[in-house]
C-alpha cells in the first residue's frame, strides 16, 4: 500500500479519536511538535526509518523523547505505529493529521517569499487575496529569498503566482531567444 494512503488512514484514525475525546486542538499541537522535533533532528527521522534498529528500540526513543512531552492519546499512536512497524512514514503521518485538521478547520495555509520582510499592511493584503479566493481562514508563511530580485511568489496549496522580476526575466530571455 501507498505510503500517502497509510499515513492517510492512520492519521484520519487519531483525528477521529481527538475528536471523540474533545482533544482536537492539542493534539494538532503534538503532531507539530513531532513535526518540528524531526525536521530540526534529522538523525531521529534516520532511526525511526533504519531497517536495523529494532522496533523496541524505536519506541524506547520514541518514549524518552515524547512521552513526557505530548498529551498520551498523542502518544498511544506512536506506540501503535510502532507495534504495526510504520515509525518510517510517522513524519507523514504527522504531516497528513496537520492537513486534516487544517480542513476540519477551515484553515488555508498559503506560502509568499519576497525580497524583503513583508510590512504589516503587504502581510494583510496577501491574507485578504488569499481568503477572498479560497474563502477560508489563513495562515501565512512569510519567506525571504533575495534572487527574486523583486517582486513575489504566493503559494497556496498546489497552485503558485510567481509575480517575481526573476520570472519575468526568464520569460524575457526565452521570448528574445526564440
Amino acid at each position: 500500500m501507498a505510503e500517502s494512503t497509510v499515513a492517510f488512514r492512520y492519521a484520519k484514525s487519531l483525528l477521529d479519536l481527538a475528536k471523540e475525546k474533545s482533544l482536537t486542538d492539542v493534539v494538532h499541537k503534538d503532531m507539530q511538535f513531532f513535526r518540528q522535533v524531526v525536521r530540526e533532528n534529522r538523525e531521529l527521522m534516520l532511526a525511526l526509518k533504519s531497517p536495523i534498529l529494532r522496533h523496541e528500540k524505536k519506541l524506547s526513543i520514541l518514549k524518552a523523547v515524547f512521552e513526557s512531552r505530548v498529551n498520551p492519546v498523542s502518544y498511544s499512536i506512536f506506540t501503535i505505529i510502532t507495534k504495526k512497524h510504520r515509525e518510517g512514514i510517522m513524519d507523514s503521518i504527522a504531516d497528513e493529521f496537520v492537513r486534516l485538521y487544517n480542513e476540519l478547520k477551515g484553515i488555508q495555509k498559503a506560502q509568499v517569499i519576497t525580497t524583503v520582510p513583508l510590512t504589516p499592511e503587504l502581510r494583510k493584503q496577501f491574507i485578504d487575496m488569499v481568503a477572498r479566493s479560497t474563502g477560508k481562514t489563513v495562515e501565512l508563511d512569510e519567506k525571504i529569498d533575495p534572487k527574486l530580485i523583486g517582486g513575489y511568489v504566493l503559494r497556496i496549496s498546489d497552485r503558485q503566482v510567481d509575480a517575481s522580476i526573476r520570472s519575468q526575466l526568464n520569460d524575457l530571455r526565452v521570448n528574445f531567444l526564440n
